[in-house]
């Protein structure tokens, strides 16, 4: 790595393994920002992968965040057919000229989300094309976004009093952004290019005790999920922005338990690791596993019909993950400041399971339980068969 965080790719000769285990396929670690104490603040506390799947973003420490083009040029991360279907727009934007950015922010890095800008007048009114955007939730409360293909700061918005832990944009394209902070609040931002009301705060969501680490909005844009330090997860109507408290997004139902027990007997754990301790959850881009981090120094790959993994892989320090938007590799980042490229299990989705998840899309629990059709055909659609 060089001397100023540049970021470089190492391929990884991995040993034989059994074919369920992720294969580690290439490390980035951050070069040694001079002007930064490099003890200090060096975590990778978030990843995320640009919708499109062209662009990585990699919060790696000291205040920075490191854009990359995707697929990385010197790792082989795209030997299979995914390099010709769905890495084939991304591979030709970092051969056509996109180049490795690093984003200053002046803090700490805590969160990161990506989202599409809407082809209209940019912010001095000319007519420009649509591009991507950067939303990164810093130490001091601030939000800074960021215009991806210059690397140039479009605005901040002000108004959390502690960390912003994480974000999430409305999957729909419709620039709202809701920030998850240490302040115990929520708050909804319109990002959406009105000219004066640009980054207009919409809500402040009050209703956690204690610190707020993580949001996510549903597919369809309809609720919010906020997780907090009180053990609780809140669900919220994104229209009315009233708030319920479930599992089910309708019913309140325990769909699963996933028991993060230790997996082998010659795994060595110290004591002061809790194997309890859950990092990171992401589900995969077809619904079918979710990958997960925890302080026992596991990735797990679940199936969701099964209750214990499918499949694992020995990591030190994981703070987080992230499915690629189109399958086939999980990114992971860790507390040394390192981010990880792992291979993840392809899957082709049954025609049973498309047709649930359209289905879903547009109605709730109590639409499908009132439909009439079999019983097990309602326990399918509900996820409470798989």
């Amino acid at each position: 790595a060089g001397r100023r965080g540049r970021a470089k790719a190492r391929p990884v000769t991995a040993l034989p393994r059994c074919p369920e285990e992720p294969v580690l396929l290439a490390e980035l670690k951050p070069g040694r920002p001079q002007q930064y104490d490099w003890k200090s603040s060096c975590e990778t506390w978030s990843v995320a992968f640009s919708p499109d799947g062209s662009w990585f973003a990699w919060s790696q420490g000291h205040c920075l965040v490191k854009l990359i083009p995707w697929p990385l040029e010197e790792a082989e991360l795209c030997k299979t057919s995914d390099r010709k279907s769905h890495g084939g727009k991304a591979e030709a934007r970092s051969r056509g000229g996109a180049k490795e950015k690093t984003l200053e922010c002046g803090q700490i890095v805590w969160g990161l989300a990506f989202s599409a800008w809407p082809a209209a007048g940019d912010l001095d009114g000319a007519v420009g094309l649509s591009c991507l955007v950067l939303a990164t939730g810093l130490n001091d409360g601030q939000i800074k976004v960021w215009e991806v293909q210059t690397g140039h700061l479009l605005f901040s918005l002000l108004g959390h009093q502690d960390v912003v832990r994480d974000l999430s944009f409305a999957p729909n394209g419709s620039l709202i952004l809701v920030s998850a902070s240490r302040d115990k609040t929520l708050r909804v931002w319109d990002l959406s290019r009105d000219g004066r009301r640009l980054g207009r705060q919409v809500q402040v969501l009050s209703g956690h005790m204690q610190w707020v680490y993580c949001c996510s909005i549903s597919p369809d844009c309809s609720m919010l999920c906020s997780a907090a330090g009180e053990k609780s997860a809140l669900l919220w109507s994104m229209r009315s922005y009233t708030c319920v408290i479930m599992w089910d997004p309708y019913t309140g139902e325990q769909l699963r338990t996933l028991r993060h027990v230790p997996l082998h007997s010659a795994l060595d754990y110290s004591s002061d690791v809790h194997t309890s301790s859950l990092r990171s959850v992401c589900f995969s881009p077809e619904g079918l596993y979710l990958a997960t981090v925890a302080d026992d120094r596991l990735l797990r790959i679940w199936a969701l019909e099964l209750r214990s993994p499918v499949a694992f892989a020995p990591m030190t320090n994981g703070l987080c993950c992230m499915y690629f938007p189109h399958g086939g590799f999980i990114a992971t980042g860790t507390r040394d400041g390192h981010v990880q490229f792992w291979t993840a299990p392809r899957v082709l989705s049954s025609l049973k399971h498309l047709c649930r998840k359209a289905l879903r899309t547009f109605l709730t629990t109590y639409q499908v339980l009132a439909l009439p059709i079999p019983r097990k055909l309602k326990e399918f659609l509900t996820y409470r068969t798989f």
